[in-house]
């Protein structure tokens, strides 16, 4: 940065500093006045001689180490009284908490080499600018926060620290990063629960964050004493295609065929052509060329005829600044058949829809009424992992299975689940066609006499919408999912010769009806297959049951082996079940069972926050949107002082000069 210049004096006195130096070469000029005196010695006339030169006033002036000496100190000292400096940039604060993004966003390479590596490049850069006394705090956040470096005024250890993270897989989530600085900063506790991180020093500080913000916005957060900066990271013109859904269905007309559906969208401005190439196993067997417009998406699908199992990989040749997203992977798996219990009084049109010949093929049904659920035989199958899939219809059990479960026209047990009060003719005003569960649904056509609509629990889908409500949710539990409808299909009511049995919709003499319940036996009726769909995110847990012949031995070992070929081997959480967490890499993982595969799931980013890698100028926090700025605080430089400091030492030095001079 080119230096600036401050004038410090006024006129008259920059008149006298310029007069300076013509003073001190007069001197040497000077002719000297001296008396005539008579001496004695021949010695002193020689001197005398020599004097004869130096007080010519036209003599040319000779060279003097003592005169550059005494310019130079009078050039340096007008030079710091212009006061010579630059714009500068310092840290704001004097307690720093580094949070750097390392989500999957990060790989991009519209930075050089990424992202993550300047986010690092940059918070190494403010860690240097801290003065002596400052404390700093590096935490690396995906969709959980990790403390790489706790206070310190070591800025080495610091550097190490940044140096030291590593990109990941993850979706990204700033509120599990800002409750660990708010826990450090905010006196007692963080502004989220009673249970969050507390300190005993709680100090204010300056929260920088380097992150591109592809994130959701954190609500319910306070400040407190933390003084947000955010600091984007990437390029506005950063373009990105991706692979967002890729899984294996039955074929919808042939149940005995398969085919693949991938759904690719382009977050850029310009339209697009790409090829995409589907393997088995390694093997190319079918290509497709796709044309994409900007900020448009595309869906394609793969006819895979009679596979019975394998391994999936879709990949296009986008050549943009996301890699990871380019590449999709879906496992197949030797179907089974599920264990399915439909707990009813009797509902003849679900009952139908769930003995045809297809839904035969994929699970077996044991149907029972609701005096079933007292029962011991039902208490250890359901609690032991004895079932895929359980039907409540009308009726809720005490306490949850250890399965996947399908309430209609009741709410499970416990707080997560409420319903509003009954309200009629409920319209249907959409449907969620991207979920599984309602692939080829058309609900157009379907009436609903009365309904409940649903308070789901936290991280829930809505499948069914209507004017009032939620009506059909599905929602994760402990590695389960949970599916709730508002609404009955048939109802007993009446007394006396008006009783009997009512539809309370005309949804089962729909031709979506049947296709709704095939689809939610091999959603969550086949159980192992919901995963092998591809529906695992990097960092979610999975849940594996043991095969059947090692529910009948002793010491189960159960094993997965990894895409990169690293095998782990896992504990039980529950009789025959295990949970496997260590899912940061993509790709086709392997259940082993002494060493045998026995089941194949996918872990795939499918995150459209993540591929959308622009970045994001401001997000909210709170009450509060926070704008992205440099991180710095303008300043200025100045060198006089430096300036000063040499002008002392050449003084100190032409002392020296003129001493020795003198004595010598």
């Amino acid at each position: 940065m080119w230096p600036q210049w401050m004038n410090m004096l006024s006129w008259w006195q920059w008149a006298i500093m310029a007069a300076i130096p013509p003073a001190i070469i007069a001197l040497y000029f000077l002719k000297l006045k001296r008396l005539p005196l008579e001496v004695p010695s021949t010695y002193l006339w020689q001197r005398s001689i020599e004097d004869l030169h130096v007080n010519s006033i036209w003599q040319r002036l000779r060279k003097s180490l003592l005169l550059f000496l005494q310019l130079l100190i009078i050039l340096i000292a007008i030079l710091a009284l212009l006061r010579p400096g630059c714009r500068g940039n310092k840290l704001i604060g004097e307690r720093f908490v580094f949070l750097i993004d390392n989500s999957a966003s990060m790989r991009a390479t519209d930075q050089d080499p990424n992202r993550l590596d300047e986010a690092k490049r940059r918070a190494v850069q403010m860690i240097d600018e801290m003065h002596s006394g400052d404390v700093g705090m590096v935490v690396s956040f995906a969709d959980t926060a990790r403390v790489e470096q706790m206070f310190t005024d070591n800025r080495r250890s610091l550097c190490r620290a940044v140096e030291a993270i590593k990109p990941s897989s993850r979706s990204t989530s700033l509120g599990e990063a800002l409750k660990v600085a708010s826990g450090l900063a905010n006196p007692g506790r963080t502004s989220y629960e009673e249970s969050d991180i507390q300190t005993a020093e709680a100090l204010p500080a300056t929260v920088y964050i380097l992150s591109d913000g592809r994130f959701d916005d954190v609500s319910n957060f306070s400040w407190g004493n933390l003084t947000l900066i955010y600091l984007p990271i990437g390029q506005e013109e950063a373009a990105n295609i991706a692979i967002l859904a890729f899984s294996v269905r039955r074929h919808e007309t042939r149940a005995d065929k398969l085919q693949a559906f991938a759904r690719i969208e382009n977050f850029g401005t310009d339209d697009v052509s790409l090829s995409a190439v589907l393997r088995l196993d390694g093997e190319v067997i079918d290509a497709a060329k796709i044309d994409i417009g900007g900020g448009e998406v595309e869906g394609v699908t793969f006819d895979l005829g009679a596979t019975d199992s394998g391994k999936l990989e879709l990949s296009i040749n986008s050549h943009d600044d996301l890699e990871i997203d380019d590449k999709a992977y879906a496992a197949i798996n030797q179907p089974r058949k599920a264990h399915v219990l439909l707990v009813t009084p009797g509902n003849e049109p679900l009952e139908l829809a769930l003995a045809t010949p297809l839904a035969n093929e994929l699970a077996d049904i044991d149907i029972q009424s609701p005096d079933f659920l007292n029962n011991k035989q039902y208490q250890t199958t359901s609690q032991s992992g004895g079932y895929d899939l359980v039907i409540f219809d009308r009726c809720a059990p005490k306490e949850m299975p250890q399965a996947n479960t399908y309430f209609i026209g009741a709410i499970p047990p416990g707080e997560a689940w409420k319903a509003a009060e009954k309200v009629d003719v409920p319209n249907i005003i959409d449907v969620d066609p991207a979920h599984p569960i309602m692939q080829w649904i058309v609900m157009d056509d379907v009436l609903l006499h009365e309904g409940r609509p649903l308070i789901p629990p936290a991280g829930a889908t809505t499948l069914i919408d209507t004017h009032a409500g939620p009506m059909l949710v599905i929602a994760p539990r402990e590695g389960f999912e949970d599916v709730v409808q508002g609404f009955m299909l048939i109802e007993n009511a009446g007394e006396g010769d008006e009783a009997g049995i009512y539809a309370r919709t005309n949804w089962p003499i729909r031709p979506s009806f049947p296709v709704f319940v095939f689809n939610l036996l091999d959603y969550l009726g086949g159980g192992q297959r919901a995963t092998a769909a591809g529906g695992v995110q990097p960092g979610q847990a999975v849940v594996i049951d043991a095969p059947a012949s090692a529910a009948k031995a002793s010491g189960k070992k159960i094993s997965v082996r990894t895409p990169s070929g690293k095998t782990i081997s896992l504990k039980e959480s529950r009789p025959g079940r295990f949970n496997f967490t260590d899912t940061d890499e993509q790709g086709i993982y392997e259940a082993l069972y002494d060493g045998k595969s026995f089941l194949r799931f996918a872990v795939n980013l499918f995150d459209s926050t993540e591929s959308h890698i622009v970045p994001r100028k401001a997000f909210e926090a709170g009450p509060t949107a926070v704008e992205g700025q440099s991180g710095w605080k303008e300043s200025r430089k100045e060198f006089w002082r430096w300036l000063v400091l040499a002008g002392l030492v050449i003084l100190l030095f032409e002392w020296y000069i003129y001493n020795r001079r003198v004595y010598l």
